[in-house]
């Protein structure tokens, strides 16, 4: 048995081999009867191997981030940490990140004795492109938004609203926050005294608790959004028309 220190740093993979960014480690070597190899490869965002296949083939083992894998006439599929990989002898396939997050996994492979070396083919998306699958969940925030005091709230109630084209709600305030997202059409908001903005599809916007909203006025398309009202007990969601 032998203990080994921590490894060195790591190299820049071969350019010939990666498309993009990625860093080798090496862990184990082969020693003695044992033709074991184990490397660390870490791919930034986007890189990827080229096609290639292993005499004796292959275990990939992720440990970090989000990537692909491929085997030839197969779909590529995404793989997270902890996924296991075996690549069958021979096979030609490729591995690597996705566009938007780096990926790290271990890659354990069994060395010939007669030195037989791993064969590298085309780029991916080169003469043999590979599809690649859109994650099948994806989150993203759309608003953060802190309140200007803290506030009980046990209920919460959703509303979606539709204002024909030219009309607008009038100045008004709400008896308490407003949270909304806008579906179709637009729409001209401002708060009294700020500025206007124009709503679109796919834009969301805060209403303060008590402030004065001097438009939310549809335009020429009309407008429909969904308007979330947390409440506390007893409390309705309430908008109040102010005189103008």
């Amino acid at each position: 048995m032998h203990v080994l220190p921590a490894p060195p740093a790591s190299t820049a993979a071969p350019a010939e081999a990666i498309t993009g960014s990625a860093w080798v480690t090496a862990l184990a070597e082969p020693d003695g009867p044992s033709r074991t190899r184990v490397d660390r490869v870490q791919f930034a965002p986007g890189a990827r191997t080229r096609w290639h296949r292993h005499p004796l083939g292959q275990v990939l083992v992720v440990t970090d981030g989000t990537g692909y894998v491929q085997r030839r006439g197969g779909p590529a599929q995404l793989v997270r940490p902890g996924d296991t990989v075996r690549v069958a002898a021979g096979e030609w396939h490729w591995h690597g990140a996705t566009d938007t997050s780096a990926m790290t996994h271990l890659a354990i492979e069994e060395i010939p004795e007669d030195g037989t070396s791993t064969e590298i083919g085309d780029p991916v998306g080169g003469a043999d492109p590979a599809p690649v699958p859109a994650a099948p969940v994806t989150r993203t925030l759309v608003l953060e938004q802190q309140l200007p005091a803290p506030r009980v709230v046990d209920h919460v109630e959703i509303r979606r609203i539709t204002i024909a084209p030219g009309y607008g709600s009038g100045l008004h305030v709400h008896n308490g926050p407003v949270f909304g997202s806008i579906e179709a059409g637009s729409a001209i908001y401002q708060i009294e005294g700020e500025p206007e903005t124009l709503l679109r599809p796919g834009d969301v916007f805060y209403e303060p608790e008590a402030a004065r909203i001097a438009r939310f006025d549809a335009q020429d398309d009309g407008v429909t959004f969904i308007a979330h009202f947390p409440a506390g007990p007893g409390e309705t969601p309430r908008l109040d028309p102010l005189d103008s």
